[in-house]
């Protein structure tokens, strides 16, 4: 199991522009390529201008595949484009993490 841990942060007083975009236009095609994500999530303290999601591979060549196959999407490309052009965000971390021995989902 392969966890996809990813954090972006937006631009001072955006997030929830960036937010209804993305569940407008990025949220279903996304989650069609990728599948269901395991949490997305908006921060409530610490930096609130950031958010975070997991999605849930089998592995590194499942996550790949499913990635190449969301790039190749036409609405992912436009969905890609109109978050460029709105300019809401200002980072993006990722991180692959696995469980450790003693844990299993």
């Amino acid at each position: 199991m392969l966890y996809d841990v990813r954090t972006y942060t937006c631009r001072p007083g955006t997030i929830k522009k960036h937010l209804a975009l993305y569940a407008e236009y990025g949220f279903a095609i996304q989650s069609q390529h990728l599948g269901k994500p395991l949490a997305y999530m908006q921060t409530e303290t610490g930096n609130v201008n950031s958010y975070m999601h997991i999605w849930v591979y089998d592995s590194a060549a499942d996550r790949e595949a499913r990635r190449q196959a969301l790039q190749k999407d036409p609405a992912w490309a436009d969905y890609l484009k109109m978050s460029a052009e709105a300019g809401y965000l200002v980072s993006q971390e990722n991180r692959l993490m696995s469980p450790v021995s003693f844990f299993q989902p």
